[in-house]
């Protein structure tokens, strides 16, 4: 059976939509994504979205003027712990509230883009009629949207091939979101902001919304020859495992000469900014996570990937063996990962300016365009075709 492009929607009402996903930055990025393109629409849509009390998505869905409702949830573990005995039990809370949300708001359909914190959402559409998208970023089905998967009207996956290991025909094929912001930023403004040379390289250095000790790590040891070799823009967490990063590699910078100390911005966090650490970045370095990579590839950014060991379903090892076998980057894992190995890759790759560019062709090859515009059209389809009733 071929692969099934979305090409686009019926149309549509002027409907009331409830969207739900998060618990990591990565399953909330793709849903501001549609969130995104939902708004610019005339007449926009009312749109729900239910997430966890202290998520990402608590802090970054408000601020597009979206109404938030607050669910219990419990956190999906694929090993033994006393800690599943506790969540399981906050699962069936979460349904009660959702219901609760759900039948106030009473949505015509409802957009799942993944987390642990979606499933009580997806399980009391499913219980109210409601029509329910799911999406999935990786190659295989996350653990909850395993669950998931199990209520959906639709499935959109985001890889070509990922959907030889359904076991369901109602999927389709539509790329990864990409947030407005990713996009927005401009080379200029960035060097301004960051009083960066645009002559010089420059590279991004990320852990993820949480940050990673190990990378800090690697980077606070190395920090020198990375400065001599480009601009570094590093982003090191501001999680209870990274908060000592930070503060390590702050007293490391106070101790470099001054025109290294010029070479280098260190962030807690990237908020709206992170077009322009995009748009200035000539090499990226970072994890594999599912939103990270399809950033990437929608960019057309060389990256040097560095998977989280034990990433659940192994999914980071796998997003970057894709990037790596298409030319697009450099695999470096965790345990092979030391301060001069680090410092290498860098200086070899931005040697080699020829290189960095076939990399960047090659990550722009994998990405599939327009993939937020794609998922609100198909909601708004089920919305018009199936949750008609909701009024």
């Amino acid at each position: 059976m071929g692969a099934a492009f979305y090409n686009g929607p019926m149309m549509p009402v002027r409907p009331r939509l409830a969207i739900t996903g998060g618990g990591t930055g990565g399953h909330v990025s793709p849903a501001v994504a549609v969130i995104e393109n939902l708004q610019r629409r005339s007449p926009s849509p009312q749109i729900l979205y239910l997430g966890s009390k202290s998520g990402t998505e608590a802090r970054i869905i408000p601020v597009l003027g979206v109404r938030y409702a607050a669910v219990s949830t419990g956190k999906l573990r694929r090993y033994a712990s006393f800690e599943n005995l506790v969540d399981t039990g906050r699962v069936p809370l979460g349904i009660l509230q959702a219901l609760v949300h759900l039948l106030r708001f009473r949505p015509h359909a409802v957009l799942a883009t993944g987390g642990y914190v979606s499933v009580p959402t997806v399980i009391a559409a499913w219980i109210l009629r409601k029509p329910v998208l799911i999406h999935e970023q990786t190659g295989t089905l996350g653990l909850a949207n395993r669950i998931n998967a199990r209520f959906a009207t639709k499935i959109a996956l985001s890889i070509p091939g990922s959907e030889a290991r359904l076991r369901t025909a109602n999927w389709v094929i539509t790329g990864n979101p990409v947030r407005s912001v990713v996009r927005a930023g401009d080379r200029e403004t960035a060097a301004r902001r960051f009083r960066f040379d645009t002559a010089e390289p420059t590279v991004y250095i990320t852990g993820g919304a949480q940050g990673s000790h190990a990378i800090n790590q690697a980077v606070l040891r190395g920090l020198e020859p990375l400065l001599r070799a480009a601009q570094v823009i590093h982003q090191c967490g501001d999680s209870e495992g990274t908060r000592a990063d930070h503060e390590a590699l702050a007293r490391r910078t106070l101790e470099l000469d001054n025109r290294l100390r010029s070479r280098y911005a260190l962030l807690q966090y990237v908020g709206q900014e992170i077009g322009e650490v995009y748009a200035l970045a000539n090499l990226v370095i970072g994890r594999a996570g599912a939103g990270t990579v399809n950033e990437l590839a929608a960019l057309g950014k060389p990256s040097i990937l560095i998977p989280l060991p034990h990433a659940a379903g192994d999914e980071q090892r796998q997003n970057a063996r894709r990037l790596a076998e298409a030319g697009a980057a450099l695999v470096l894992e965790e345990s092979e990962m030391s301060p001069d190995r680090l410092v290498s890759l860098v200086r070899d790759a931005l040697a080699a300016p020829s290189r960095l560019g076939a990399m960047s062709r090659a990550a722009q090859g994998l990405g599939l365009a327009d993939a937020e515009m794609k998922i609100a059209d198909l909601l708004l389809d089920l919305a018009h075709s199936k949750g008609g009733s909701a009024a």
